[in-house]
């Protein structure tokens, strides 16, 4: 589905080099696999609170297009539903295949915090202009 929403703003015109795919929780785990694998380049991945499914496909899976696709990545030190080592290994992960990783850890729960959307903002803006 994340895929096909992608596929719906570039119907509608915007150039897939201004798409952003942003996810938490379970929404940035489908966030990780929709944006490493969609064919054509986009500006960026928000993955918040979340951890990486079949960490073994990515490799053989993940589209050319996206190879050096920029990644932030946000969890909280308190997190008791998706524990902060998963988050950890969402950023070495990513970095280990190349990706340029803004890994940021908050002192919160499973949880979004105005310091993480000051940060958010930052990096979009650093991503679109």
């Amino acid at each position: 589905q994340a895929a096909a929403l992608v596929r719906r703003e570039r119907e509608r015109g915007i150039p897939s080099e201004r798409i952003v795919v942003a996810g938490f929780s379970q929404g940035g785990a489908i966030a990780l696999q929709a944006a490493l694998r969609y064919p054509e380049k986009l500006a960026g991945l928000i993955a918040l609170s979340t951890y990486l499914l079949l960490d073994h496909h990515l490799d053989s899976e993940r589209s050319d297009a996206n190879r050096d696709l920029p990644v932030f990545v946000g969890h909280g030190t308190v997190d008791p539903m998706v524990p902060i080592q998963l988050g950890e290994q969402v950023a070495a992960r990513l970095e280990a295949m190349g990706h340029p990783v803004d890994w940021h850890r908050y002192p919160m729960p499973h949880a979004v915090c105005p310091e993480e959307v000051g940060h958010l903002v930052t990096w979009l803006r650093r991503r679109l202009g």
